[in-house]
């Protein structure tokens, strides 16, 4: 089912640098906007949620691979990135 969102960056930009930066062994990008429809924030931009699991992630802590995830989506972030939840693990973590 589609739903109706705020221009600005998509699902699929957000995929291409996410696997870019971290060729993952597995990636989901989910919108979510549309469970904020009438939310303030839901004006100034989209809501997004990321899972990802990479090598890249090996011996960082929780907060330096969201710093990872944040730092390969800084150009897109701008356009119209108005909230990001991330799940970012390693292949063998649960």
């Amino acid at each position: 089912m589609s739903h109706p969102t705020p221009a600005g960056v998509d699902a699929h930009e957000i995929e291409a640098a996410l696997r870019a930066a971290f060729d993952p062994a597995e990636l989901q990008v989910q919108d979510d906007s549309h469970l904020h429809a009438g939310h303030e924030g839901a004006r100034q931009g989209r809501h997004f949620r990321v899972a990802v699991r990479s090598v890249r992630f090996l011996g960082l802590s929780r907060v330096a691979r969201h710093r990872l995830v944040y730092d390969s989506l800084a150009a897109l972030i701008p356009m119209g990135i108005h909230a990001l939840a991330i799940e970012a693990r390693t292949p063998d973590e649960d």
